[in-house]
């Protein structure tokens, strides 16, 4: 079968689905819209269905990634423009189905967006909307729009034409129209990926393998279980084409355990491709044989280092190992091998379908193209976002995240994940790229972004991240095992209050022992958080140093709560709240507390209407 007969199937089966009048109702359905409540939401959905007598398709779909607004739901009708309804309740959908299905009309109260150009009303087309407006859709330009589970609409919306593209052309010609596009590899290293397949090829082997790498292991980050969960076939279809392009019979993607929802739409993906002839013997016909199977990993964030990878793939301990020799050389039981991460391989088939000028055409002249990005932590709009690269911080936290919540000021931006670095708020206007975040002390990484605000310690962040990189640490090297360990204990004893004097300059000396040293990147990068924290908040450190005081009011052995006697006017409302009873007072008498049985749990300051309680 060709791909011309597999787009005219499509186009018959899925004709109907993507007719923007067709009556339907689609339901995000991965895993952040699931923990929001998008299976009640379905429930609900087909019951008063039912209850109308209408007979109307609910599809899940992937995410938007307006996080923010989980539950999702779509309504097409045939009266009415599509219309999106964000942080649907069961109890509302009643109300908003019989609006769009009976009354023919859209209840612009509760609608967030028009699906179309058009918008309607007060409500605003989709691509207005504050999140999307400074957006480019590349990787995500399927999210939300299609059953990730039904090959039928990927191949409607243009799904493997690049792959038969590619299999026109010469291996060698691949190679060169991925160079040529300058695309780095988006899972941290930022290593050109072009270059990384033609080091595969040349090397002198009858066996090579492709590995997808969907490890991803930094807190806070989603970007590659969104992609594969929203549409799965798009890095697999750029796998078979990165396979082709280096001539390796097998692919495998290595993905965390933990992501289970991901691995049940890539297996149907792998069968469905199989079964149209898009994976296994003879791809199209054109004599190209490649099979992927799935790795599920244990978890380890090491896992995500590519030699520590194989090794796990192995059957060993996931360690990484000295290089030379790379990869590409020996890898996968001393084959050639390539690893890309799973975004990495979802730009390929946009890439080869409209060619390495497009591709350029976003982005910076070093760093081209787009990048998505999981934001979270303090801000207004959570979600996963994709912009070119050289969007500037400000662009990103302000205008697509909405910038910090509750009137807070915003303090820093952790970029990277755990082994990335803090960059200031001063620094918002710093382009995301690779060269700039590096110039400032952080790593891309695979595209974490989690913002702070004024509450938070920068201290405790650094104490925070760097305990996760000591867990993670495989503990093969002496620098990584040791160093972790020991910036840890100092940042456990600033925080608790019980630091040294030179304990920060100790610190410095330690973390560029343990960059210097590491066998890895993990080892290498661990201490970003806390070199990056002491060169922007090195004032928060000596606080708590020499003044033994943590003024973001976080360290809880720093912290000490008083009562105001000018403020108090002896109501008692804190002393009934203390759980541990170390408030003492008298009816209209001024209070006071106990700081040593204080477990400053805040409460007594929740409560005080008069603004006596301090915390300092």
């Amino acid at each position: 079968m060709t791909i011309a007969d597999l787009q005219t199937h499509a186009r018959a089966t899925c004709e109907s689905f993507f007719d923007p009048h067709a009556p339907r109702i689609l339901i995000g359905a991965s895993t952040c819209g699931k923990a929001a409540g998008a299976d009640d939401l379905k429930a609900a959905v087909q019951h008063h269905l039912t209850v109308l007598g209408l007979d109307i398709e609910v599809c899940e779909v992937g995410c938007l990634g307006l996080c923010y607004a989980e539950p999702l739901m779509e309504v097409h009708t045939p009266a009415t423009p599509p219309a999106l309804f964000g942080n649907v309740t069961p109890e509302q959908v009643g109300d908003i189905l019989d609006a769009c299905l009976v009354a023919n009309t859209i209840p612009e109260d509760s609608a967030l967006a028009i699906m179309d150009d058009t918008g309607y009303g007060s409500v605003p087309p989709f691509h207005e909307l504050p999140m999307l407006k400074s957006q480019v859709r590349v990787v995500s330009r399927n999210f939300g729009r299609i059953d990730p589970e039904d090959i039928e609409q990927y191949i409607f919306r243009n799904g493997y034409s690049a792959l038969a593209k590619a299999l026109a052309m010469d291996p060698h010609d691949v190679i060169e129209e991925v160079k040529a596009a300058g695309l780095r590899g988006r899972g941290g290293a930022g290593f050109s990926t072009g270059l990384k397949w033609e080091f595969c090829r040349r090397e002198k082997s009858d066996k090579r393998t492709m590995i997808c790498n969907a490890d991803e292991g930094d807190p806070g980050a989603f970007m590659d279980r969104s992609v594969i969960e929203s549409d799965p076939h798009s890095p697999l279809e750029g796998m078979i084409i990165g396979g082709y392009a280096i001539g390796a019979s097998e692919g495998i993607i290595y993905v965390r355990a933990e992501y289970p929802l991901a691995i049940t739409r890539l297996e149907k993906a792998i069968a469905q491709a199989e079964d149209r002839g898009l994976l296994g013997h003879d791809i199209l016909g054109s004599g190209f044989s490649f099979h992927v199977k799935i790795k599920k990993g244990a978890g380890a964030f090491v896992c995500g280092e590519e030699t520590a990878l194989i090794a796990s793939i192995e059957g060993r301990r996931g360690m990484p190992r000295t290089r030379p020799p790379f990869p590409a050389q020996r890898g996968l039981h001393g084959n050639p091998t390539n690893i890309s991460n799973v975004e990495t391989l979802a730009n390929i088939p946009v890439l080869i379908d409209q060619g390495a000028t497009a591709f350029t055409s976003q982005g910076t002249k070093k760093s081209c193209g787009t990048k998505t990005f999981a934001l979270a932590g303090k801000i207004t709009r959570t979600g996963l976002i994709e912009v070119p690269l050289g969007t500037s911080l400000r662009q990103i936290v302000q205008d697509i995240g909405g910038g910090v919540p509750d009137g807070k000021t915003l303090k820093a931006v952790q970029t990277g994940g755990p082994s990335g670095g803090c960059i200031p708020a001063s620094l918002l206007d710093l382009p995301v790229d690779y060269e700039h975040l590096a110039e400032a002390g952080s790593i891309m990484g695979s595209g974490g972004m989690v913002v702070m605000d004024e509450d938070t310690c920068m201290v405790d962040v650094a104490r925070y991240f760097i305990a996760f990189t000591h867990e993670e640490s495989c503990g093969k090297c002496v620098p990584c095992r040791l160093g972790t360990r020991q910036l840890l204990q100092i940042l456990n004893s600033i925080t608790r209050g019980d630091s040294k004097p030179r304990d920060v300059e100790l610190m410095l000396e330690v973390a560029d022992a343990v960059r210097q040293g590491s066998l890895c990147g993990l080892g290498q990068t661990a201490p970003n958080p806390v070199l990056t924290t002491i060169q922007y908040y090195r004032d928060e450190y000596d606080e708590h140093v020499k003044n033994r005081r943590c003024p973001a009011g976080c360290c809880e052995k720093l912290v000490h709560y008083s009562i105001d006697p000018e403020k108090c006017t002896g109501c008692t409302a804190c002393v009934r709240v203390c759980p541990v009873e170390a408030i003492k007072g008298e009816v209209r008498e001024v209070h006071v507390i106990n700081d040593t049985r204080c477990i400053r749990c805040d409460e007594c300051r929740k409560k005080c209407k008069f603004d006596a309680i301090i915390k300092e």
